[in-house]
């Protein structure tokens, strides 16, 4: 952690995020839309996402959702469904299946799609939060690399929080009226350094395909690209997805490459073939995997771990680290590291024990906002406002 602290101050190594669905879930807000420990996540997870967009559905179209849901078993989510409309929809031609035929699921598919819209189409909080902390660690350094940020989430949050802080981002669309993908400038590095990367790998609200041409509108309506729902490996071969892919892995080739992933499962097989191949291909690149549950829990991470030991899993009980698996066992901290240890371990809660706190994605934020103070402040709760935070003790502390 103090290699890693001092890595994220100085700004020179080649860094990229790779930003999962867990994230919006660490950033709850109440009901006057204002950062509180006690209330909802930003955006709900993929179980609650998915009761709410069938029970938006009515007639029809609800109870043939259901019964894909219900013949899907414990394997049911709102993607594994809307993949099995699209199929749906791809084979059934005239004959009905649930009481829809082909053009009843095409319509389906749409509908689901809606509601996912206005589902995640949310805006981030009236206050500050962990994506304004990203930012703010983002710029606050002078950078030979941009830095490159690659997410599965098709929320706005990450747009809205760079637009926020008058911070430069290219996210693969160029133009004006109406911005198209441009997959020359994504494989290439003509940009400065300045300007962030944020690759929307499963797609984005906001995007549309327009006579043959992938446009991005500027607002929350569109949602017919939100991701590429079926038949992945497939459709990832298609722009935009293939160049986005395609730098996901150029990233991860380039030399003395360090990749932070943060709210990511490891259960999206189409990038963790990625992830896989690549770090085959090149021993100087290396993934840090940060995660919210107990190493048991999170099978899919730690078993790419233990094949690849350029990749490191942090659990909240335990790691895997150079393909060597084991529980966490804090020693007695060097002199004036107590308050930095605070920000990566602690509890969650009054009641639990200390585990590793940088799965979640508020606490992974602020650690990166406080890499860059020479002086550190008691991170009391990735909620609290910095503000507060400033008028606490403030206990001096070296990078050395």
């Amino acid at each position: 952690m103090a290699d890693l602290r001092q890595i994220l101050s100085q700004g020179r190594k080649r860094l990229g995020l790779l930003i999962g669905a867990g994230a919006p879930l660490s950033v709850r807000v109440n009901s006057e839309s204002k950062v509180d420990p006690d209330g909802s996540p930003l955006i709900p997870g993929v179980d609650a996402l998915t009761a709410q967009v069938i029970e938006a559905l009515d007639g029809a179209d609800r109870a043939a959702a259901e019964a894909i849901r219900d013949e899907l078993g414990t394997q049911a989510n709102i993607e594994s469904i809307l993949s099995r409309v699209r199929l749906l929809q791809t084979a059934l031609g005239g004959t009905a299946v649930n009481g829809l035929d082909g053009r009843g699921y095409f319509n389906l598919g749409s509908r689901i799609c809606t509601q996912i819209g206005s589902i995640v189409g949310t805006s981030l909080p009236n206050d500050r939060c962990a994506y304004n902390e990203l930012v703010a660690w983002i710029g606050g350094a002078q950078r030979p690399h941009p830095i490159e940020i690659f997410t599965t989430n098709y929320d706005l949050l990450l747009e809205e929080a760079f637009e926020g802080a008058k911070a430069p981002y290219f996210d693969g669309f160029t133009g004006g009226h109406a911005p198209f993908f441009d997959p020359v400038t994504v494989a290439g590095d003509d940009l400065p350094a300045r300007w962030s990367r944020l690759w929307k790998l499963h797609g984005s609200l906001g995007w549309k395909v327009d006579d043959g041409v992938v446009v991005r509108s500027g607002g929350h309506a569109c949602s017919e690209l939100v991701y590429p729902d079926h038949l992945k490996y497939d459709l990832t071969q298609k722009q935009p997805y293939s160049s986005l892919f395609e730098r996901l892995k150029r990233f991860l080739l380039m030399p003395d490459t360090l990749l932070l992933a943060t709210g990511f499962s490891f259960r999206d097989a189409h990038i963790c073939a990625v992830l896989d191949e690549a770090l085959a291909m090149n021993a100087n690149a290396a993934v840090f995997a940060f995660q919210f549950q107990t190493l048991a829990q999170e099978q899919p991470a730690r078993e790419l771990a233990l094949d690849r030991p350029n990749l490191s899993v942090y659990a909240s009980d335990g790691a895997v680290i150079s393909g060597v698996q084991g529980q966490w066992r804090p020693g007695d901290p060097p002199k004036n590291w107590n308050e930095i240890r605070a920000s990566f371990w602690g509890k969650r809660s009054e009641e639990g024990e200390n585990v590793f706190l940088l799965g979640d994605f508020a606490s992974f934020c602020r650690f990166c906002a406080l890499s860059h103070s020479i002086d550190i402040v008691r991170p009391a709760s990735p909620a609290e406002p910095l503000e507060e935070l400033a008028a606490q003790e403030i206990v001096p502390v070296s990078l050395v």
